[in-house]
């Protein structure tokens, strides 16, 4: 997922969650969080139907963070608003639904 999907998820501005990631850079290694290149953003960018053209400050200047699914569990642990913290306990809850299914056994084994 990228940086400004998650924001809206998390109900937070983009640029908060991006100075927190960057606070806490050590807790995303590449595998959980990578900041796009300029050609795969245009890429992206060149699947949208069409662009909003409502001005200045519409389209971030800077690369937007994409996500793995352990990144966005990270993240949902560093952030502080309350949507955040809802977040993050349902994926500890998640967690703990599947142990039962030997999911925990799998993830040792495969990662």
């Amino acid at each position: 997922m990228l940086d400004f999907d998650l924001s809206e998820m998390y109900e937070t501005e983009t640029k908060r969650l991006k100075e927190a990631v960057r606070r806490n850079l050590k807790r995303f290694p590449n595998d959980f969080m990578f900041e796009l290149t300029n050609q795969e953003y245009d890429s992206l960018r060149s699947q949208f139907a069409s662009l909003k053209n409502l001005g200045r400050g519409e389209h971030s200047k800077y690369l937007p963070f994409a996500f793995t699914e352990q990144g966005v569990a990270m993240l949902a642990s560093i952030l502080k608003s309350d949507k955040a913290i809802e977040i993050n306990i349902q994926i500890v809850r998640a967690f703990i639904a599947l142990r039962p299914l030997g999911f925990a056994a799998w993830l040792a084994k495969n990662l």
